[in-house]
């Protein structure tokens, strides 16, 4: 079991059958923000794919993916991690041209994960892609996209708030950019996680860029896989939680590599013999579109909404028996 959080004096605001209906009303609410802000249709997508494709997410690179064969395929099957590269691949196979984008339910399983008050090994997420010109390959482009999928996001919970007159959190629609070397020089003594604690509870809404790759103390703000972000131009939006006083990261999203990106991140990480994949050539010979995505957490964003002290308030999973009796004890009552 991970590092479990239990607030002090914690009372859901909800009953588990208001609760339900609460998660699909922000369900149903956020999904049309989004997709009117940056233009989205919704598609449908796999839960599984093969492993010679490519086109699962290998996220940091060390989490064991769920594998399995089947009795009528050829080949070692795989439960998504994310839909990170298959999004892109989908812009191209459908017909998607700049300024137009996708978006999709994600359901994955991380069997590595801890888990705790925001870690679950069922993960569900709004995966999206838009595609973009070489133009919009900047920080600048990527800052404004953040600020839209924000400002969504806090529209949303002012909603919630008028809807149910029970709670008091209201969300910063005012984003701190920052990258990960410079919250590095701020706080040079913390780690990582302190530093994104300190830089999110004074601002409040925090994207933090620029992750992948090795800063000055000579070790990664966060790992991210070598083939699907670009480390120059992505990111992680996070917000304030004043239930588990912790940073609370809603987004993971970026600029994707193109093929000199790519090319350079590979050789950083050494899975240059990625390059035979089907989906890393189709980016190394220039037929994938240039895009922007990420994944937006279905479940956290509940949590943040409904002023949840557990994911599992808001989503059913899987649990150690010791958790579901902590959180039993402290008014936590999993789903």
């Amino acid at each position: 079991m991970g590092k479990l959080i239990l607030p002090c004096g914690y009372q859901s605001k909800l009953s588990l059958k208001d609760t339900q209906k609460a998660i699909k009303f922000i369900k149903d609410t956020f999904q049309k923000r989004l997709s009117e802000e940056l233009n989205l249709d919704r598609v449908t997508a796999p839960l599984l794919v093969t492993k010679k494709s490519g086109l699962n997410d290998d996220l940091n690179g060390v989490e064991r993916k769920v594998s399995f064969d089947l009795k009528n395929a050829e080949g070692d099957i795989e439960i998504v991690q994310s839909l990170a590269k298959w999004k892109r691949y989908a812009l191209y196979r459908y017909g998607y041209t700049k300024g137009e984008g996708i978006y999709t339910d994600m359901n994955a399983i991380r069997r590595d994960d801890d888990m705790d008050n925001i870690h679950s090994v069922f993960v569900d997420q709004w995966d999206w892609e838009r595609v973009v010109g070489k133009e919009e390959r900047t920080v600048e482009f990527l800052k404004d996209v953040v600020t839209k999928i924000v400002k969504a996001i806090s529209d949303v919970k002012k909603m919630v708030n008028e809807k149910y007159n029970i709670f008091k959190t209201e969300l910063n629609d005012d984003v701190y950019f920052i990258t990960s070397q410079e919250l590095l020089d701020m706080y040079p003594d913390l780690s990582a996680k302190e530093r994104e604690y300190e830089i999110v509870k004074k601002h409040k809404t925090v994207f933090i860029m620029q992750i992948g790759n090795i800063l000055s103390n000579g070790e990664k703000h966060d790992g991210r896989a070598p083939d699907y972000d670009d480390w120059s131009l992505n990111g992680d939006i996070m917000f304030y939680n004043e239930i588990l006083d912790i940073a609370f990261e809603i987004s993971s999203m970026g600029i994707r590599v193109d093929k000199e990106s790519l090319k350079t991140q590979l050789k950083i990480s050494n899975c240059e013999d990625r390059k035979e994949f089907d989906y890393h050539k189709s980016i190394l010979d220039d037929v994938l579109p240039l895009t922007i995505g990420g994944g937006i957490g279905q479940s956290r964003l509940c949590m943040l909404m409904l002023e949840k002290a557990h994911i599992g308030e808001v989503q059913s999973s899987i649990w150690s028996e010791e958790m579901i009796k902590e959180c039993e004890k402290n008014k936590i009552i999993l789903l």
